[in-house]
């Protein structure tokens, strides 16, 4: 719809300063008071058949106005909604009982969504609206996304998927009147096209690899049929657990957990160089060539911090997949980066919260702020297409055709 210029002009000829545009008592609220009312009269006028003033055909008939206070973005706005005489009728714009308008509740969601409580939610309205909004009212909205959760959680997903990423994130939540740390299983998944996508989230009270199977064979209910290659930490039994509900699929270890828990022996002065060693390693072209490195490093450092090449060598089968595969594969496997990113951008958001009194507000808040964080998973990993062709290559029947 074009708005002239005149009409802009007219409503804004006595404009001096913010207020009177967005402020309390502002036009804006005044316009928006007004089109709602024009709106609700003239969906009557299609209910009843007839214009105002018109004689009525069916017996019904307008039977004034009631009185109804609506919370807006523009703050509370009193409106009248026309009456019919019969009661039949049910305005569209603002439904009988509803006091929200739209636009509102989206507000409460974004802030939700970014960690803030209920009662900061509360104070923020108050302080910018001026809409005095209840704590019953605030959880009342929040609470209605548990059936998005839910359906989420339970979607279908793709046959397969080349590659997923396995961790977990520590999370305060309050049972039998204790506060707790639990751990919310998180799955992200690179999908044939090269997007990332997570493909649920779980609690337990303890990251274990009895719990990960249970994950994994829930993946599989869901229609996820085959992955190439899962990325995980090293916890005990990991890829015994994925084994059993995937039997063809290779487990990668991040080395990049190894590196950091190796640098854990290390003093300030040697951290430099002794990560250039460790570099060595997992940047060597060949399996081959990395056990050399090892043996160089060995040589080097054993004196010092003997425990860091024995771990190396605990860990060999864990960490060297990756090794077999060319370095566009490579990049994207040798570590669970990805899902630690979106574990970090998780933190920011709790770390504002503090703990959940149940495990169902916890999974809520990270739900709505997954919503926030994908919207910039835009592109696809880098040289995806190159990857998926040595994907192609290197695991034959087990490639869907339709991918390329």
């Amino acid at each position: 719809m074009e708005i002239k210029d005149e009409l802009i002009a007219e409503l804004l000829k006595d404009y001096k300063k913010p207020e009177d545009l967005i402020g309390k008592d502002g036009l804006l609220r005044e316009i928006t008071k007004r089109l709602i009312e024009k709106a609700m009269d003239a969906e009557l006028t299609g209910h009843l058949g007839y214009e105002k003033n018109d004689a009525g055909g069916n017996g019904n008939s307008r039977n004034g106005r009631g009185k109804k206070t609506l919370i807006t973005a523009q703050g509370k706005i009193p409106i009248e909604p026309p009456r019919d005489r019969d009661g039949t009728f049910e305005p569209q714009i603002v439904r009988k009982r509803e006091r929200r308008f739209d636009g509102f509740d989206d507000k409460i969601m974004a802030m939700y969504a970014r960690g803030m409580t209920v009662r900061n939610i509360q104070g923020y309205l108050e302080d910018m609206y001026g809409v005095d909004v209840s704590t019953d009212l605030i959880s009342s909205v929040t609470e209605s996304v548990w059936e998005d959760v839910v359906a989420w959680q339970n979607r279908a997903l793709d046959s397969v998927y080349p590659i997923l990423y396995l961790d977990a994130i520590r999370v305060k939540i309050r049972e039998n009147a204790k506060i707790v740390n639990k751990a919310i299983y998180l799955v992200m998944g690179i999908n044939m096209t090269g997007a990332k996508e997570v493909l649920g989230m779980w609690v337990a009270q303890n990251e274990g690899a009895k719990f990960w199977m249970m994950v994994l064979t829930d993946l599989r209910n869901r229609g996820l049929q085959d992955v190439f290659i899962a990325c995980v930490d090293g916890l005990t039994g990991f890829s015994d657990a994925i084994s059993s509900i995937y039997p063809d699929t290779e487990v990668q270890q991040c080395i990049v957990h190894l590196v950091r828990n190796s640098l854990r022996y290390v003093s300030w002065k040697d951290r430099k160089k002794v990560a250039a060693g460790l570099r060595n390693i997992y940047n060597s072209p060949t399996e081959e060539a990395a056990k050399q490195e090892l043996s160089v490093f060995r040589k080097n450092w054993d004196d010092q911090y003997p425990t860091i090449a024995d771990m190396w060598e605990r860990n060999w089968t864990g960490i060297m997949p990756f090794m077999a595969y060319p370095a566009e594969i490579r990049r994207v496997i040798y570590t669970t980066n990805a899902i630690e990113s979106l574990q970090s951008s998780f933190r920011k958001v709790l770390r504002q919260r503090g703990s959940f009194p149940n495990d169902e507000s916890a999974l809520k808040l990270l739900y709505l702020s997954l919503e926030i964080i994908s919207r910039k998973w835009t592109r696809p990993i880098h040289n995806w297409k190159r990857a998926l062709n040595q994907f192609a290559i290197l695991f034959g029947e087990r490639f869907p055709n339709e991918a390329i």
